[in-house]
């Protein structure tokens, strides 16, 4: 598959000095389901940042489709789409349908592709029958599908979503991993940055731990022993509460 992303000797250092990041290498691929994880503090954030724009190295380098990132990222803000664990501060419109087509019309697209890709996003996120709902009547499961309807809009390759289980019910939790599988049998590349592993662990072809700024882990999920996770502060996922949870093999 064409690499998307590759990491070389990445490092983050905040203005007091302390390291963010440090001597990150990676690459991964159009098309990947990888998850990235870590305790609070880890870095798994500020990794992401670095990989839709929002941050930059401040050692090593990081190469988006084999070309270094300099100060116009226009193609990778075109083609990764990022999703915030507060969703509301991504949600714009004045209704549901509105807020999805404002990526569409902000791209300067013609008014039957904003309807088009508007109305396909709603549907993917199942809320074709919510267009015209404010969005601050959406539940919290809700408000989380809107803004990633509204990143699909703008039909990106990669989507990154960051905790997107984060204070969510469990019918909630259910309807946003359903939501990534889908995306999954799409062929859309998925990263997704959780310290909830359990909830999404089955899905994914890649794991990435990350631990006080250090890459610690990156290889299939089911490599690691249980013993590893409850080393850098993540529940073991080897046995979840959901139906589709993963089950070890012996």
């Amino acid at each position: 598959m064409p690499e998307l992303f590759r990491a070389r000797g990445l490092g983050h250092a905040f203005r007091d000095g302390a390291a963010g990041l440090a001597d990150i290498d990676f690459s991964l691929d159009d098309g990947e389901f990888v998850l990235v994880a870590g305790r609070n503090g880890s870095g798994k954030t500020l990794l992401a940042r670095h990989l839709v724009g929002l941050s930059a190295p401040t050692s090593g380098e990081l190469l988006f489709r084999g070309e270094r990132l300099g100060k116009d990222k226009r193609a990778l803000r075109s083609a990764v789409g990022y999703v915030f664990q507060d969703t509301d501060a991504q949600i714009l419109g004045q209704t549901v349908a509105e807020d999805v087509a404002f990526g569409p019309a902000n791209l300067g697209l013609p008014p039957d592709e904003i309807e088009r890709r508007t109305l396909e996003a709603l549907r993917t996120a199942r809320l074709e029958d919510s267009g015209s709902r404010r969005p601050e009547t959406l539940s919290g499961g809700e408000k989380r599908r809107l803004a990633i309807a509204g990143v699909l809009a703008a039909e990106p390759d990669c989507l990154i979503l960051d905790e997107p289980f984060a204070n969510l019910d469990l019918e909630s939790i259910q309807d946003i991993a359903r939501l990534c599988a889908e995306l999954k049998a799409r062929g859309t590349t998925l990263i997704v940055v959780t310290h909830e592993l359990e909830k999404i662990f089955p899905l994914a072809d890649r794991l990435i731990v990350l631990d006080h700024g250090r890459l610690c882990f990156d290889g299939a999920p089911s490599a690691p022993e249980p013993e590893f996770f409850a080393g850098h502060g993540l529940a073991c996922p080897y046995e979840g509460f959901f139906p589709w949870a993963f089950r070890r093999a012996p």
